[in-house]
């Protein structure tokens, strides 16, 4: 055995008219190996060349070493290399018609004119497809999570309230600390900005104004919801997406106990009673923030600012902004554990699906408050 492996491979000679190939040995299944690594070897980079191929030296060619000269016979081509075929004796001549004739036929990849322009518009459609995809499933989802509200409706005593209540602190009471952190440097950097423009004209009292309005109105409940988005939507994606990897979520249903009793709605309940507290709270801290950098920037006193505060902050503000929160959190709820339900069985998909779902979530709450405003400046509120 050994020495047919020595005795069979190709000779190339480079000639005048093109690069000659000589086969020579026998070509069959038991020496297929050392033959492709040998054709790969030699003729891989060949482009663009004018080729004649002589297997008269060949003394045995069964089916494998045939298919092995085909295959390679169409790589060349493919290459661009002119391949004359010589020296097939009658038999290897039917060998080749017969396996011609039942081999699926080579496929080219010819890239259409204007490529890039057709692969955009293939991506376009299939992102697309998606989306519609995932549209019509969250839709599902949505009227399935409905269904299963309207039947604790009628039964509340099926409801799980110590899972609400957990999921309040969770959400809500162990947010609280980033919730301050960033609420007051809102109030701050509102501050600073509208002092740098206001000092120009001597109208150093109107940030109060601004800050008022604009905090309670539109930058607390949005903010607020963006970090609630970012923390507990993304930790809803992971949990659920963790109980479908490891099964516990078909084992629920095996069980008899309906998923969307049992992991959604405590969720989305939560997170709609914690989320206009947390508004709320991060009201007061932004104004506290801007507050304080009226006092140091601005030299308005504590008491001035109250007072003015006071005059110009009509709770209609405070009441939009709070209004807000129960849309914001049924969002950010809906989807994070929408997308929980997606993961497939490996953990890659938990990290894919956990940043789908934060971008998500972030996209419908800025798209929702610019409805909102919307709505109210077309009602003069």
């Amino acid at each position: 055995m050994k020495g047919d492996e020595l005795q069979a491979g190709i000779k190339t000679l480079r000639q005048e008219d093109g690069l000659l190939i000589r086969g020579y040995g026998e070509w069959r299944a038991d020496v297929l190996g050392k033959l492709a690594g040998e054709f790969e070897r030699k003729l891989a980079r060949l482009r663009n060349e004018k080729l004649s191929w002589d297997i008269s030296a060949v003394s045995g060619l069964d089916s494998s070493g045939m298919v092995l000269l085909l295959h390679y016979l169409d790589m060349l081509e493919a290459q661009g290399c002119q391949v004359a075929l010589t020296g097939l004796g009658q038999d290897q001549r039917k060998l080749r018609e017969m396996i011609e004739a039942y081999a699926a036929p080579a496929v080219t990849a010819t890239p259409p004119r204007g490529s890039r322009l057709y692969s955009l518009l293939v991506h376009a459609g299939e992102a697309v497809v998606a989306a519609g995809r995932d549209l019509v499933s969250f839709l599902s989802f949505l009227g399935e999570n409905f269904s299963v509200l309207l039947l604790l409706l009628v039964q509340p005593w099926k409801m799980r309230w110590g899972a609400i209540v957990k999921n309040i602190e969770e959400a809500g009471v162990r947010a609280l600390p980033i919730i301050t952190l960033t609420s007051f440097l809102i109030g701050v950097v509102i501050a600073y900005q509208g002092a740098v423009q206001l000092q120009k004209f001597g109208a150093n009292i109107f940030v109060v104004d601004m800050i008022a309005i604009s905090v309670t109105r539109e930058l607390a409940p949005l903010i607020t919801a963006i970090v609630v988005a970012g923390r507990t939507g993304s930790s809803y994606t992971a949990q659920i997406g963790v109980m479908k990897i490891t099964q516990e979520i078909d084992a629920m249903r095996i069980m008899g106990f309906e998923p969307h009793r049992f992991l959604v709605l405590p969720r989305v309940i939560a997170v709609m009673i914690a989320l206009p507290l947390m508004i709320f709270f991060a009201d007061i801290i932004g104004i506290v923030g801007g507050m304080v950098v009226a006092n140091v920037h601005l030299n308005i006193s504590w008491s001035e600012f109250v007072h003015r505060l006071q005059n110009v902050l009509e709770v209609k503000h405070v009441w939009i902004g709070i209004a807000k929160g129960p849309f914001f959190a049924w969002l950010i709820a809906m989807v994070g554990c929408f997308r929980g339900f997606q993961v497939s069985r490996n953990t890659e998909s938990i990290g894919r699906y956990t940043t789908v779902s934060v971008v998500n979530a972030i996209f419908l709450v800025i798209a929702c408050d610019a409805l909102f405003s919307v709505v109210f400046t077309r009602l003069g509120i």
